[in-house]
């Protein structure tokens, strides 16, 4: 197993980016963000966009191409996939278990039995338990990587400061900026959303700010109405 690096960083990625472009497929090694499979070697065979998922890595390890985040994967030393691929091969076989020495056994007045007919039982049983305990391997577990889909997409309905926002998000990427929209069509939204409450919450905010701005306007009209008044005494004035 090889020792796992702390990741791709920005000029490593560049530095795939041209080895792909003319051709070669650089060896990268697992790191332990990359779960079990860490130590491992394995080929990068693309780059996808990283704007569109976090793990645009692509890595071939065994049959399998699969996304990795530059986090999961390492600039491989020189010979780390040789060096694998010979400790592999080479593998000491398990020694074979000793076989226990049949004790002679002590017969008083009995009848002899012929070497052979006495062996046979024997030699049946140890084939028996020769085919029940098969030699233990040594199994390694690999992870298991799905492939991700797109990712996620969030649209927001938003009230704050007497204003009805609306943004959209998907992943990690902004679609749209958070922009005002009036209360008419944050209340269409909204009735779009079958779930009991949200609908009685917005029709209450609504409600809230009709009332203040019939106070707002009975204040300005009595304030229009004091200011109409004092002109008329200027002009009888003049």
């Amino acid at each position: 197993m090889v020792a796992a690096g702390q990741g791709l960083s920005t000029d490593e990625v560049q530095s795939i980016r041209e080895a792909l472009a003319a051709g070669r497929k650089p060896r990268v090694v697992f790191t332990s963000s990359a779960g079990q499979i860490a130590g491992q070697v394995g080929q990068v065979v693309e780059l996808t966009d990283p704007a569109m998922s976090d793990e645009f890595v692509v890595v071939r390890f065994g049959r399998d191409e699969l996304p990795f985040s530059p986090a999961d994967v390492a600039v491989a030393p020189r010979g780390a996939g040789r060096k694998a691929a010979a400790a592999a091969e080479v593998q000491p076989e398990a020694e074979p278990e000793p076989v226990a020495a049949v004790e002679p056994e002590f017969v008083l007045d009995t009848p002899r039995v012929p070497a052979q007919r006495r062996e046979e039982p024997r030699v049946e049983q140890e084939l028996e338990q020769a085919e029940v305990k098969p030699a233990r391997r040594p199994v390694k577990a690999a992870k298991v990587v799905k492939p991700k889909g797109p990712a996620g997409l969030t649209v927001t309905l938003a009230y704050a400061e007497g204003e009805w926002t609306v943004a959209a998000q998907q992943g990690a990427k902004a679609l749209a900026k958070p922009y005002v929209v009036k209360p008419a069509e944050a209340l269409r939204m909204v009735a779009l959303v079958d779930v009991p409450g949200v609908q009685e919450a917005v029709e209450q905010i609504l409600a809230a700010e009709r009332a203040e701005a019939e106070q707002q306007a009975e204040k300005l009209r009595a304030e229009l109405a004091e200011i109409e008044a004092r002109l008329a005494e200027l002009r009888e004035a003049g």
